[in-house]
């Protein structure tokens, strides 16, 4: 009944994957060297048993250097960020966020070098 371009057929993980890829692309246009190397991927929720190297792992999201042949990889947890979000534009800046303080942890540096914005 509706087309797929509709408003109204967007699921909340369909919202939820453009805001990513919105903020991917602004990301990569400011910090391409940064970005490219990087795998980003989105899941519901974060696994049930932690690393065992992990003491306190996050809910909202995770990073993973590169290593043995993968590259460093970047996940966000759907379920976790849109519940402490609340509010789509509380949403998107979470995710800003999240995608910011993971990008900087792999590569060693501090959020606000890369984002001046990052947690305003």
């Amino acid at each position: 009944m509706f087309g797929s371009r509709l408003p109204r057929y967007r699921t909340r993980g369909g919202m939820f994957d453009d805001m990513v890829a919105s903020q991917l692309r602004r990301l990569s246009q400011a910090w391409p060297d940064l970005v490219a190397p990087v795998q980003f991927a989105v899941e519901d929720v974060p696994p049930s048993q932690p690393a065992p190297w992990e003491d306190s792992p996050s809910l909202d999201s995770q990073s993973f250097p590169a290593g043995r042949g993968l590259p460093a990889r970047v996940v966000l947890y759907r379920l976790p960020l849109q519940m402490h979000a609340g509010a789509r534009a509380n949403l998107q800046w979470a995710i800003r966020d999240e995608l910011v303080s993971r990008i900087a942890e792999l590569y060693g540096r501090r959020p606000e070098e890369i984002d001046p914005d990052w947690g305003m």
